[in-house]
């Protein structure tokens, strides 16, 4: 190589540097951050994701922030479209309970892991469900409930749609040792017409959808699942209160990366997040969705992840679902 080829290799390889070295130091986000939701346009989930993408677009003043439904196999196909993405923070997904709690212990070979192939960003927010009644059913709180049950083992049966909500269920008969019947729809626009005609006794179901039936009459409220009552709905107890200690069961919406996301990265976008849904307009707008605003620090919502994987993997053990 002669003096002058070296000399035009090295002011190629300075320029290269220089391009890459300004590429790393241009600020976070620099493109658009794909915000994958693991199921259909309309759901909670949905509408958690678009709100705080929404919040971010504001933020920046650009559009910073745009959603991608990639629905299936009860969240699995977007979650493990979001694990195997490019470790760059320009990849989210909105995790739920089920997609990052309990499908890892109800497929028998899950196609990602919650807690190996992700780093958790922050929780957005919390839904409860509300168990529910037909007006005709002789019990208006959860020790009733559960003295009715004892003396009908196996008769008193309740609607679930979903797997979070008949496990849901499955963890208040088996704190409760009851035998129940459940009787699984595919979606609440099934199971909540049931309960109202008197088909099926009660339903653990959303307050979302719970409430309005409650406030007419068509149905009977009995307390919420949440450890604390919740904001909408006040004037019911929890479960926990109201006749079985220690039960909460609760779907948190939460803010995931593919594992490998750096750290400055998990940081910037938590206090985005986080700013987002502290506001007022923010919590007030997610109450009306029946949901409560949510966040904790990165750490702390691992620790959350974690401990919830652990619990549902009991309760899916207990209620004796087969793994698929």
């Amino acid at each position: 190589m002669t003096i002058r080829m070296l000399q035009h290799a090295l002011i190629a390889a300075a320029a290269l540097c220089s391009a890459h070295y300004a590429a790393a130091a241009e600020p976070y986000p620099a493109k658009t951050v794909r915000f994958i939701v693991p199921f259909p346009p309309g759901g909670a989930t949905d509408v958690v994701a678009r709100v705080v993408a929404q919040k971010m677009n504001e933020h920046y003043q650009r559009q910073v922030a745009l959603v991608d439904n990639r629905a299936g196999a009860g969240g699995v196909v977007g979650s493990e479209a979001a694990a195997r993405a490019a470790p760059d923070g320009y990849t989210l997904v909105m995790g739920t309970t089920g997609t990052h709690a309990i499908n890892a212990s109800l497929y028998a070979k899950p196609s990602y892991h919650p807690i190996r192939d992700f780093v958790a960003i922050t929780p957005a927010a919390l839904l409860p469900n509300m168990i529910v009644v037909h007006p005709s059913v002789p019990i208006r709180n959860v020790k009733e409930m559960i003295t009715l049950a004892r003396t009908r083992p196996g008769q008193l049966s309740y609607a679930s749609s979903g797997n979070f909500l008949y496990l849901s269920g499955a963890l208040f008969t088996s704190m409760a040792k009851i035998e129940m019947l459940h009787v699984p729809f595919k979606g609440g626009a099934q199971a909540m017409p049931a309960v109202m005609s008197g088909e099926v006794a009660s339903s653990f179901a959303t307050i979302v959808s719970s409430l309005p039936l409650v406030a007419s009459g068509k149905l009977r409220g009995l307390a919420v699942t949440s450890a604390k009552r919740f904001a909408s709905a006040k004037e019911f107890p929890t479960v926990a209160e109201s006749g079985l200690p220690g039960y909460e069961a609760v779907a948190w919406y939460g803010v995931f990366a593919p594992a490998g996301t750096p750290p400055e990265v998990v940081a910037q976008l938590n206090a985005d997040i986080v700013k987002a849904l502290d506001s007022a307009e923010i919590r007030g707008l997610l109450l009306k969705q029946g949901a409560q605003a949510y966040t904790l620090s990165p750490a702390d919502f691992a620790k959350v992840v974690a401990r919830d994987v652990e619990k549902w993997a009991k309760v899916v053990k207990l209620s004796g679902a087969t793994p698929n």
